[in-house]
């Protein structure tokens, strides 16, 4: 496997990176619901960092979302592209994960990110980053909660807290089995946040993360290690 290089006139700075994360806010989509779940394809993306050697490594898993089995699965290795710098961490690994989703021959349909979307301190992480530059509806699914509050959501599954950003609900602490801890849902680009919520739901049948993001982080882990040699 090749290793990816980062694009000519990727933002190489802090300041240069903020303009360009707001010019693509700009872009993005909030107004549309969004597909139903469990129909066509849904992908998760996931990533994993090799900082000694300067890598990552993404991967592309594609369920049908209707019986959540695997269509078709690819990944790519590239170096990291940006420094790391809390709120823009997805400049150092979009390359990549484009890379990646290139690599696909199914239709990609809904983007399932390991990451945030709305639920940014500008309101612009990864999965609304990605949504915007694929044009694809997109949700962002976090295991733990970024600096925002929220309440305990009830115990069953389906059972939410809105995660609050200065009183305005950015995403939602959702229950996807009962009695475990919540994940963390926000809209990406073109679907509404409950909407989204159902979609996490349909993809988390039997355990806390959904299937989307335990086949992805299975496999970025697995290309890192073949990228460094076993």
């Amino acid at each position: 496997m090749g290793i990816t290089g980062v694009p000519a006139g990727w933002p190489a700075d802090e300041e240069t990176a903020l303009d360009v994360q707001r010019a693509l806010r700009g872009r993005l989509v909030l107004g549309e619901e969004g597909p139903p779940p469990g129909e066509g394809h849904v992908t998760g993306l996931d990533v994993a960092y090799d900082d000694d050697r300067d890598l990552v490594a993404a991967a592309a898993v594609v369920l049908d979302a209707g019986t959540l089995e695997v269509v078709e699965e690819a990944t790519a290795v590239g170096r990291v592209s940006f420094p790391y710098v809390p709120g823009l961490l997805a400049f150092r690994e979009v390359p990549t994960v484009l890379a990646a989703l290139d690599a696909l021959t199914a239709d990609p349909g809904v983007l399932v990110c390991d990451g945030y979307g709305l639920a940014h301190p500008r309101r612009f992480g990864l999965a609304a980053h990605l949504g915007v530059l694929t044009g694809r509806v997109s949700i962002g699914v976090a295991k733990n909660p970024f600096t925002f509050s929220y309440g305990r959501p009830g115990p069953r599954r389906g059972d939410f807290a809105p995660l609050l950003a200065d009183g305005e609900e950015v995403g939602r602490a959702l229950r996807t089995q009962d009695g475990v801890k919540p994940v963390f849902v926000s809209v990406g680009h073109r679907i509404s946040l409950a909407n989204a919520c159902a979609h996490v739901l349909a993809l988390s049948p039997r355990y806390r993360i959904p299937e989307t993001t335990r086949h992805a982080d299975g496999l970025c882990r697995r290309a890192l290690k073949e990228a460094l040699g076993g």
